[in-house]
């Protein structure tokens, strides 16, 4: 009697756990924002403008960017857009992506809008296919400017693993005032204190150094990099941390 006893009271509290940590992980998946599931660009729109550049759309499910590989030297752009819906501060963001041979792209975050380019404002994440991309501009990278990097600023490892041109690839920011995370299909690349003494020496040394507003927002949109290169993406979600 007593030994069934125990059974029963090991199967209402294995029960019971099952209802508390189902709910709590129901509860963390509720906090992801969805800024595109493949269904519609709704709440995206161009950079300083009022809609979504007609390059932008949806194919398969996938946010595509549709339009004609251009090498470095020709480059134009001009077709970036922001998640315009609301802006974020502290932040988990994550999302899938992929490029052409050569391809070319960046994530930025804490953006506002006013300026001539996103860049000049908010911090990128690079998005690059690293060897394709020296090869058709028969030209040597920087470490900061290879995918991963805290573009022009903060350089990801050297054993980094990405896949080839054409495959999907998982990234992840995750943005605390204490700490900045750049994250590559799982492995953590690179990290930095923003604002920090180190921060502010970098920025005074680098491209950025007579962009007076480059990193200073520290709340804005999420925006898409057009570096005049075919783009693919899916699962864009970001939660606040």
């Amino acid at each position: 009697m007593n030994k069934n006893l125990l059974i029963i009271g090991m199967i209402l509290v294995a029960g019971y756990a099952m209802i508390v940590f189902g709910s709590q992980s129901s509860k963390a998946d509720d906090q992801w924002i969805y800024l595109f599931d493949g269904t519609t660009t709704e709440g995206w729109r161009a950079y300083n403008g009022e809609s979504l550049p007609s390059k932008w759309t949806i194919k398969d499910s996938v946010l595509t960017f549709d339009t004609n590989l251009q090498l470095e030297k020709d480059m134009k752009g001009g077709g970036d857009i922001i998640y315009y819906l609301e802006e974020f501060e502290n932040f988990e963001l994550y999302l899938e992506w992929k490029l052409p041979e050569g391809g070319n792209s960046g994530v930025f975050y804490h953006l506002k809008e006013g300026f001539n380019t996103p860049y000049e404002v908010g911090p990128e994440y690079q998005l690059l296919d690293d060897d394709g991309w020296e090869k058709i501009n028969n030209a040597t990278l920087e470490q900061w400017q290879k995918a991963g990097a805290d573009y022009a600023m903060y350089s990801p490892n050297n054993n980094k693993t990405i896949n080839s041109a054409g495959k999907w690839n998982t990234s992840k920011i995750i943005f605390t005032p204490e700490k900045v995370e750049h994250w590559i299909n799982g492995e953590k690349i690179l990290s930095f204190v923003p604002w920090s003494e180190d921060w502010y020496n970098r920025k005074s040394k680098s491209k950025w150094k007579d962009a007076e507003k480059y990193g200073a927002f520290k709340k804005g949109y999420i925006g898409l990099q057009d570096h005049d290169s075919p783009l693919w993406f899916r699962n864009i979600k970001i939660r606040k941390l």
